[in-house]
């Protein structure tokens, strides 16, 4: 499905949709590999959030001056500025308009087969986010939804493992976080998902990424390693004896500092559902990331409701006008700030959960046991194109909204400022 900077994977059309045990090494390998943090290293983040900057309408680099470099806190409890695969427009004037100090994409590992990942636009992008002093979390993101995946000692692991090592010469002891793999369950074809072959696929990654960690930085390392994301935990039927062994081996492995979620739910309270999953599992020294999560399944549900008529009377539409039709609308011609947003506060389910974000954050922070949590910042061209009834409405999701708003004054794009306000308020809690 197309995904926005609010999803997951940045699928285009064509695509898939997204949708116990300790196998490879015994305990004592495991153990020499080094504890889950890295050493003394930790997060190079160590201040309280604050922002100096430069908040440039165009989000250009004023340089490596101070001027340029924010102090972010420590990945305990934060909240991140998601851009999915467009690490390429990570943009400081977006993120200083909003307060962030900690980003979030994913790297599509094909793509380390064609030169060097440190000086591609988007890692390159994320490396320089990294070193005016933004927290940063990385997904590596491997495709197999259309090709069986590697088993150990075949050319296609030694390929893999091969991609691996230039992603890790380029980012490890720069970014914070690491996750071994993106969505796996949604990118690996249906007949891997299901058997072991995905485990041990993901295992040997993470033993590799832990052994080139201990071997390049012996005396401690800031970037700590977690497991990517698991999907679909709201629903009995995807929490399979996979999951509990990816979650077995989160657990016994002690270079792992944790398990990633991507909550993408129809109700508020079945992201409960993917935390109630993951967190006993978890060791009392690991963490769990959240780099993904939103309501777009319940928006998608109301996309054939017809819009509000008195917002429909204001602006001309014909009584009982789809949603959809109002956001493609949009997307075809953009509104202006403040009609996006009457628009969507308007739609009495979009209303209704105004607060998510604030009460999601909320929740995760209560466990104690949240490092990072990721919300989209900004919409995404595919998500946008050819809207339809049955598109994925992540456009509906994103702070800032270049496809259904006009520009601000500033230059930055037109923002959805419900989200854009509680995000800005979560940074300072």
């Amino acid at each position: 499905m197309v995904r926005s900077n609010t999803g997951s994977d940045g699928e285009r059309q064509g695509e898939p949709s997204r949708r116990r045990l300790f196998a490879l090494t015994g305990s004592t390998a495991l153990a020499a590999l080094g504890a889950a943090g890295c050493g003394s290293g930790g997060s190079s983040a160590k201040g309280g959030g604050k922002s100096s900057a430069s908040g440039s309408s165009s989000g250009s680099d004023p340089g490596p001056g101070a001027e340029g470099r924010v102090i972010a806190p420590p990945a305990t409890g934060v909240l991140a500025a998601n851009v999915n695969q467009n690490l390429d427009r990570i943009n400081f004037g977006e993120s200083a308009a909003v307060s962030g100090t900690w980003i979030r994409g994913f790297y599509v590992m094909s793509d380390a087969g064609h030169g060097n990942p440190a000086t591609q636009p988007g890692l390159a992008k994320l490396l320089r986010a990294a070193a005016r002093g933004y927290g940063t979390v990385l997904g590596l993101k491997f495709q197999y939804a259309n090709e069986p995946i590697p088993v150990p000692g075949s050319p296609a692991m030694r390929t893999a493992l091969a991609r691996l090592g230039r992603v890790l010469a380029a980012t490890m002891g720069k970014v914070d976080i690491l996750t071994i793999g993106n969505e796996p369950f949604f990118e690996t074809r249906g007949t891997d998902r299901n058997t072991s072959r995905i485990n041990t696929f993901y295992e040997t990654l993470a033993l590799h990424t832990a052994r080139y960690r201990q071997q390049h930085f012996p005396s401690g390392c800031r970037t700590k390693i977690y497991m990517g994301a698991l999907t679909g935990l709201d629903k009995p039927a995807d929490r399979t004896a996979q999951t509990r062994r990816w979650m077995t081996f989160t657990a016994r492995t002690r270079s792992i500092a944790g398990v990633d979620i991507h909550p993408h739910v129809a109700d508020p309270s079945d992201a409960q559902k993917y935390v109630d999953y993951v967190l006993p599992w978890l060791r009392p020294d690991q963490r769990f990331l959240a780099t993904e999560f939103s309501l777009v399944l319940l928006w998608k549900a109301h996309l054939s409701d017809s819009v509000d008529p008195h917002f429909a009377a204001v602006n001309g539409l014909r009584r009982g006008t789809p949603v959809w039709q109002v956001i493609r609308d949009a997307t075809r011609q953009p509104f202006g700030e403040k009609k996006w947003n009457d628009f969507l506060l308007s739609c009495s389910w979009y209303a209704a959960n105004r607060n998510f974000l604030t009460e999601q954050m909320r929740r995760f922070r209560s466990t104690g046991r949240l490092a990072v949590a990721g919300y989209g910042i900004t919409q995404d061209e595919a998500a946008a194109r050819d809207f339809g009834p049955n598109s994925h409405p992540w456009v509906i999701n994103s702070l800032f909204c270049p496809y259904t708003c006009m520009p601000e004054p500033s230059g930055l794009p037109g923002r959805n400022t419900t989200w854009c306000g509680q995000f800005r308020s979560a940074q300072h809690r």
